[in-house]
């Protein structure tokens, strides 16, 4: 780690953490309250790949589809109209709509080969994102004068490296230059997220071995062909699968940095709240150490 004690992260000037973890357990939180503190910079790995790796391509298909309505068409090609996705930290509707899901076209759904070409430009995004963050803490020190630098991570940074691999380019320049923070959530939390996921599913990135054998299983037990499957009910499906194929993965990349609970992420108020709690969280990891 980074900072060898409790009172050795206390005493530094300089904090940097990258939060990591299941989405919808408060990452996101976490670092809007750190940035509204006022020496806190935020980094949304979400936010960089939706408009600097992925802003073409949500803005594109928005264009393709809009296109096929013969009004907006002529003021297209007369320049006269213009289409952009307003993402923000808090709304990543224009990304998930990008991604989408396989299935029924006629219930929006994509073909699959679509649904992973998509899948994949999204894995590369967020691969890139994830490395810009040492870009962003020089930047955010020398252009803002923050010293103190807050890594909200996408959901599924877990599936875009090898935490088992002690030289993955990703997950050694995160721990390099960050704090790993893992936000761990209970049982109690994995069922509420299934529970929230299955009144309004959304699109998600998945490792591609998940996914694919997600796809010929689900294909499989309903006998569907690929234009038959109903796109919800599949990334409803999958969903519970995602969670628990991500646990272990979000486990080992822990062992490079800290562990706090999600009873404890929201049990924080302020930054003084935050900043204890991972004293106290590095201090756990040294009384632990062999």
């Amino acid at each position: 780690m980074i900072y060898d004690s409790g009172d050795d992260w206390l005493a530094s000037p300089s904090k940097r953490v990258c939060l990591f973890g299941m989405s919808g357990l408060g990452k996101t939180r976490l670092a809007a309250i750190l940035r509204d503190n006022g020496e806190w910079f935020h980094y949304s790995v979400d936010y960089r790949i939706g408009t600097r790796y992925m802003g073409e391509f949500i803005a594109d298909n928005a264009k393709r589809e809009a296109m096929k309505v013969p009004f907006l068409r002529e003021l297209f090609l007369s320049d006269s109209i213009y289409i952009s996705s307003n993402i923000t930290f808090h709304n990543l509707a224009p990304l998930s709509a990008y991604l989408g899901r396989p299935g029924n076209p006629d219930k929006g759904g994509l073909p699959f080969a679509e649904y992973m070409k998509r899948q994949n430009q999204h894995r590369a995004a967020e691969m890139a994102a994830t490395l810009d963050s040492a870009y962003f803490i020089a930047r955010a020190s020398d252009l803002y004068g923050y010293d103190k630098f807050a890594c909200d991570t996408s959901g599924s940074v877990c599936e875009v490296i090898d935490p088992d691999n002690p030289d993955d380019p990703v997950l050694g320049a995160m721990a390099e230059t960050m704090l790993m923070v893992w936000i761990e959530g209970s049982a109690d939390h994995t069922a509420d997220l299934i529970r929230r996921f299955d009144r309004a599913p959304k699109p998600m990135y998945y490792d591609p071995g998940f996914l694919e054998a997600a796809w010929t299983d689900y294909r499989a037990k309903t006998g569907e062909d690929e234009a038959a499957v109903d796109p919800d009910a599949f990334v409803r499906w999958a969903y519970a699968r995602a969670l628990a194929h991500r646990q272990p993965r979000y486990a080992a990349m822990a062992r490079r940095g800290v562990t706090i609970s999600a009873a404890e992420s929201a049990a924080v108020t302020d930054a003084a709240d935050f900043e204890a709690l991972i004293a106290r969280a590095i201090d756990r990891v040294a009384q632990n150490a062999p």
